[in-house]
């Protein structure tokens, strides 16, 4: 009797083994035929997280729709997920497996990028013009279905003009403010400011001054002096080393270079992103003066520039505020996303990324690029939204 059962129960494992099985074969030849529609991205927003010393999180949520009744899990899919901003690698990484509902599900993706990146897309951005492409890319491969698919990307144009304001030709007193003085000692007519040649190490700005000394004796200038900061973080600071003596009632153009100092960047950026993507850049300047035999420091306050830079890297900064979705979403019928960030701006004269997952844990594949680690099954659901 026992053998009976045993056997009976044998079968009835069998039957249900076969019928799995079949049923695996049947979803797979629906999806290979056509008969299963696939799934795809309705949806791709990404902002800013948490930011240290060290990293920058990157948030992507991912709308994925199944148009199937039945939920979809294709485990031989792999992914490679790509960040760059003017093909400077910010973060990527890969990972096999994915795992997506019926209708509509949200995934949530956590990209850690390496903050020492950001010198290297600062002197990119500066090369460009003051222009940075920020694209977001991924390619899918299934066994299953035996394919490859790039995933439609996310596109955005990112702009800056941080230094054009400079150029003015406002007349501006420059008072000694002593008493054996009489001001001003001199007038600045004109300033101007460019970029120089940007280095790795260090972003250049060439500027100019056009001084009028309105006095009957010779005005000596023997040296300006300059600090640039960055969300009051010191980014350079230095003197010229030259002599530029103005004779009486006379105007000479006084030629002067500051710089940026590249190695500060990281931490500039970390204060970006910690107010709101807004930077306050400010550059002061004096000048060491001899007139009738007397040297004096004189604080060029009429010159001070000042410039308040804010971005929306990922147009969503608004979006997040208010709870809403942003605007870089890709789609069956669409690729990119063209819509472009310009900075605002206003100014007066005075890689390595760790992804995690949210919902599970899983073995991570870490690329030997600099830039990124990742772990996160939800850059999965990309790869199954592009499989069509």
């Amino acid at each position: 009797m026992g053998s009976i059962k045993a056997t009976l129960l044998g079968s009835k494992v069998r039957i249900l083994l076969v019928l799995l099985l079949s049923a695996g074969v049947v979803v797979a030849g629906g999806f290979s035929l056509g008969l299963l529609g696939a799934p795809s991205v309705a949806d791709v927003q990404n902002r800013f997280g948490d930011v240290t010393d060290e990293t920058t999180e990157i948030e992507t949520d991912l709308v994925v729709n199944n148009p199937n009744p039945v939920g979809v899990s294709v485990g031989d899919v792999s992914v490679a997920y790509d960040v760059r901003m003017n093909d400077v690698a910010m973060a990527n990484g890969s990972k096999d497996g994915v795992s997506v509902g019926t209708g509509n599900s949200t995934v949530a993706l956590r990209t850690r990028m390496d903050n020492e990146r950001i010198p290297d897309w600062w002197v990119s951005h500066l090369r460009n013009g003051e222009r940075t492409t920020l694209r977001v890319d991924a390619s899918v491969t299934s066994g299953t279905l035996g394919r490859t698919v790039e995933a439609p990307p996310v596109e955005r144009q990112i702009s800056t003009d941080i230094i054009s304001q400079f150029n003015s030709s406002e007349p501006r007193p420059v008072d000694a403010d002593k008493p054996f003085v009489s001001d001003p000692v001199a007038y600045v007519n004109e300033t101007s400011a460019q970029w120089g040649e940007v280095t790795d190490s260090e972003t250049p700005i060439n500027m100019a001054f056009e001084v009028y000394n309105p006095k009957t004796r010779p005005l000596a200038i023997s040296e300006i002096g300059y600090t640039i900061t960055m969300n009051n973080i010191t980014v350079d600071n230095g003197t010229s080393d030259r002599e530029h003596v103005i004779e009486g009632h006379s105007s000479e153009t006084i030629e002067t270079r500051t710089a940026i100092d590249n190695r500060k960047l990281d931490e500039w950026w970390v204060s970006h992103l910690e107010n709101d993507q807004v930077t306050r850049l400010r550059i002061d300047f004096y000048a060491k003066m001899e007139f009738a035999g007397e040297t004096f420091r004189v604080p060029l306050d009429e010159l001070t520039y000042t410039k308040t830079v804010e971005t929306d890297v990922f147009g969503t900064k608004g979006d997040a505020e208010e709870g809403a979705s942003g605007n870089e979403t890709s789609s069956d019928d669409s690729t990119t996303d063209d819509g472009e960030s310009t900075s605002t701006e206003t100014a007066t004269k005075e890689g390595s990324t760790t992804t995690e997952d949210s919902t599970t844990e899983d073995d991570s594949t870490t690329t030997e690029d600099e830039s990124t680690t990742t772990e996160d099954d939800d850059i999965l659901a990309l790869g199954a939204a592009a499989i069509e």
